[in-house]
């Protein structure tokens, strides 16, 4: 068995699945993956983070919302295919009826003031939420320094050189999988 496929000490059922990614989907605006990071890893130790990391580096190469793809995962490791079937829609029932009264909440109010302001507050939090959740996920890893110049020449490429998404991701592949490659190799 493989240390991905270790059985965490508590393994959930359908109804701990679609409450779990229920609260997930409730908890942020913009972007709930940190909030799915410290349910998953630090609230129900249903997977470590390395775990985690390692995880959601698949999700980030398949199509479809990071978190979404990580629930099926999640949901099929633990329930199979029913599992795969209810966290995502735990983790999308909930946000789908707040957006949609939203909507018409920010159909009616939307260009007051007040709201544009709220609005720019609420993105403001959900940068510090992402770096936060980057910054505890570079801190989960065993070789801490390797990853602060993957982090840099990331940062470079789609920053300040406007490379494209999809070009720094197959570099950034190349690259940890030569060193990954060179690493195994040295031992």
């Amino acid at each position: 068995m493989t240390a991905i496929a270790k059985e965490s000490p508590s393994r959930p059922d359908l109804r701990a699945l679609f409450l779990g990614f229920s609260s997930v989907g409730l908890s942020g605006f913009g972007g709930v993956l940190p909030f799915a990071r410290r349910m998953l890893v630090e609230e129900r130790q249903w997977m470590s983070a390395e775990e985690f990391n390692a995880q959601l580096g698949l999700c980030q190469f398949l199509p479809g919302p990071n978190v979404v793809n990580l629930a099926v995962l999640v949901g099929k490791r633990y329930q199979g295919l029913r599992g795969a079937v209810v966290a995502p829609v735990g983790l999308l029932a909930g946000p789908i009826l707040v957006v949609l009264m939203l909507a018409m909440l920010y159909d009616h109010y939307g260009s007051l003031p007040l709201a544009q302001g709220m609005l720019r507050g609420i993105a403001a939090v959900g940068c510090g939420l992402l770096f936060a959740m980057a910054w505890r996920m570079g801190m989960a890893l065993k070789d801490k320094p390797i990853f602060l110049p993957f982090t840099a020449l990331t940062v470079t490429a789609i920053a300040f050189l406007r490379w494209p998404m999809p070009l720094v991701m197959v570099a950034g592949l190349i690259l940890s999988g030569g060193i990954a490659y060179w690493r195994l190799g040295q031992k």
